[in-house]
């Protein structure tokens, strides 16, 4: 299969939509990105690897690190997170609060807002320094020391997150936060603010179509750990939009507010896309649009 007559096909088609989404304002620093910036990046199981457009510009990765953040975790703590967390979509968007108080404390999954910070609790636990320690597991997993967190949009996020330190005064109440709020929420802000390339994400996510093994064929996590993780992506990577994703693309994966997702078919590949400009849901309007063309014109989804 050529796959990149696929990519600048999809490139082509997807540059020359009018109605790109809007680029997320809500945190500051997000708000200068150029709406036009468009990348693509694919890596295929057997080390093939082809780009279009913008792949190689570092952007924001906002809420595609929450996956990474769950996998440190889990490749420490194993299940018991789970004790901690639901697995269930929210229904709701990402940064809602009402059913975190109905359910008394314990998010739907990891990787709504509450959700990521139980686990950002879970590396301040475990780790002296959580962010250097978070920021070398990414760095080790993609095989690039070049990847770093963007200081700026990590400012702009504490400075804005008035919702996020709701959520863990919550969290806090209902005694399923053990360190101090500040410590958690500095961890999981800087974890958001984390910047990478098309290019860097798809290759940090290959254990996910691996089985758990990294680049280096490391061992990561378990099998079982990656076939519930790879779920967790595909029933709760789109806030409330998983649904029309399973529909439209098939596959499991994660997208952030910053205008990445990253997808997945395992034994197969891994893809990556970048549009910063969002539709109504919080998802890149024409990163679901390429990645639905690229399932349709591939015939390669998981269903």
């Amino acid at each position: 299969m050529n796959y990149q007559s696929i990519l600048n096909d999809i490139h082509d088609h997807v540059v020359s939509v009018e109605d790109k989404g809007t680029v997320a304002s809500y945190i500051p620093e997000l708000a200068h990105v150029n709406i036009n910036n468009f990348g693509l990046h694919l890596r295929t199981k057997d080390e093939q690897e082809y780009g279009v457009g913008h792949y190689n510009t570092p952007f924001s990765i906002q809420s595609i690190s929450k996956v990474l953040a769950l996998a440190l975790a889990a490749s420490k703590e194993g299940s018991s997170i789970l004790n901690r967390l639901g697995v269930e979509p929210s229904g709701h968007p990402f940064n809602q609060l009402a059913l975190l108080e109905i359910e008394n404390g314990i998010p739907r999954n990891p990787f709504i807002n509450s959700g990521a910070i139980v686990v950002a609790d879970v590396l301040v636990s475990l780790f002296d320094n959580p962010k250097e320690h978070f920021l070398n597991y990414v760095r080790d997993l993609a095989g690039d020391d070049n990847i770093n967190y963007n200081m700026d949009i990590a400012r702009s996020e504490k400075e804005t997150g008035f919702r996020n330190y709701a959520a863990a005064n919550l969290l806090k109440s209902f005694g399923n936060l053990n360190n101090p709020v500040d410590d958690v929420l500095e961890c999981y802000f800087m974890q958001c603010a984390l910047e990478m390339t098309c290019t860097q994400i798809t290759r940090s996510f290959h254990m996910f179509a691996n089985k758990g093994k990294c680049l280096l064929e490391k061992v990561r996590l378990t099998e079982q750990q990656v076939k519930r993780i790879n779920a967790i992506m595909l029933t709760c990577g789109f806030y409330d939009e998983a649904g029309e994703f399973a529909f439209e693309v098939g596959l499991p994966g994660k997208s952030g507010v910053g205008g990445g997702i990253v997808a997945l078919l395992p034994d197969n590949y891994v893809i990556t896309t970048w549009a910063p400009g969002l539709n109504k849901k919080g998802n890149s309007k024409l990163g679901m649009l390429a990645l639905e063309q690229f399932t349709t014109k591939t015939q390669l989804s998981i269903f």
